[in-house]
């Protein structure tokens, strides 16, 4: 006890008899204090005293459409730990290939007397898809917030990443590099993130390289959000002479990593590539990978925050909130054939 009372302490960094006081529920300790003690309990993977167990203000639903991407993970990570700390208990929903679809883990959740749900890339980000089914949920009364796909037909606060402005902070790197075939590779075109990065990246080619529409379009490689979609996206764009591309996702721009070895191409000598999403280790891939990091924990804390404003009766506007990305520049890219400086 005494072993596990002073590991307790360094960790969070206060002393043996505060750590005591908070275990036994005693007063005197300030509320942030106890707060430490609690998440140093949880670090150490020491099981909290049943007094000190939080009772839950509810359930909240997050349904994802998949896990195998790393971004999905991350965000649920960050929008759990934003629940947990508000008293609510999270209820992962994901969807996979052949099993529940959005509206089944959605009626599920309704069913189990959620407090809200939390939708992350889902139906509302398809342009073909039915926005009705939302419409059906708020008039259940069931507040919700939707992360990543914008549609003016849905009544519901919006959480997104800016895509165009990714585009640009990307396409503007390579330019810079030298790089003047820039191919773009993205997933499918029903999708709304999907339509704003094509939109940023027209722009910005325009822009930096006065090249028209349609010399734009043949830049641009629609594929599915995986490894092999990156591989095939990539493989058409580089035998269309690009000698860098941007990719939707990380994942995509693995692909587009292994589709250039498999030409007898190296990264970045012969072929720059641009990620999206900064996931959790690709700074540790070979190379390391240039990518657009999506601010995550601002998006995740925000979805929370909202929705708590939903379910406690001050409903955020029909809006959308749009948080500002971040160019993370690795080893992925460097110069290209035009006249750029020397590598980054």
């Amino acid at each position: 006890m005494t072993a596990r009372l002073a590991d307790i302490a360094t960790q969070a960094g206060v002393s043996e008899a505060t750590v005591s006081r908070v275990l036994n529920g005693k007063p005197g300790v300030a509320a942030a204090t106890r707060e430490s003690v609690l998440a140093a309990l949880d670090v150490l993977g020491y099981e909290r005293p049943v007094r000190l167990r939080r009772r839950s203000a509810g359930l909240v639903g997050l349904i994802t459409p998949e896990l195998e991407n790393p971004i999905f993970p991350a965000l649920a990570q960050v929008i759990g730990q934003a629940l947990t700390r508000q008293g609510y208990t999270p209820v992962l929903a994901t969807q996979t290939p052949g099993g529940s679809t959005e509206d089944e883990l959605t009626e599920m959740l309704v069913d189990r007397g959620v407090s809200g749900i939390i939708f992350v890339s889902g139906l509302h980000a398809d342009t073909s898809a039915d926005m009705q089914r939302y419409e059906q949920l708020r008039a259940q009364g069931v507040p919700f917030v939707l992360v990543n796909g914008f549609s003016p037909k849905v009544q519901a606060p919006f959480i997104s990443p800016d895509d165009r402005a990714a585009m640009r902070l990307a396409v503007t790197h390579l330019v810079a590099l030298g790089h003047q075939r820039i191919g773009l590779a993205v997933g499918p075109k029903r999708f709304v993130p999907v339509l704003r990065k094509i939109e940023g990246f027209h722009a910005t080619m325009g822009e930096q390289l006065d090249l028209p529409a349609a010399g734009v379009e043949e830049l641009i490689q629609h594929s599915l959000y995986t490894l092999e979609g990156g591989q095939a996206a990539a493989t058409a764009l580089m035998e269309r002479g690009c000698t860098a591309v941007v990719c939707a996702s990380d994942m995509m721009a693995l692909g587009a990593i292994r589709a250039a070895r498999r030409m007898g191409r190296e990264v970045p000598r012969d072929l720059s590539v641009v990620g999206y999403d900064d996931s959790p280790l690709i700074a540790f891939t070979d190379p390391p990978l240039t990518t657009i990091r999506q601010p995550v924990t601002a998006m995740g804390q925000a979805a929370v925050r909202t929705l708590l404003e939903e379910i406690g009766g001050t409903p955020a506007p029909h809006s959308e909130f749009v948080f500002m990305p971040e160019l993370v520049v690795r080893g992925s890219t460097a110069s290209g054939p035009g006249p750029g400086p020397s590598p980054v």
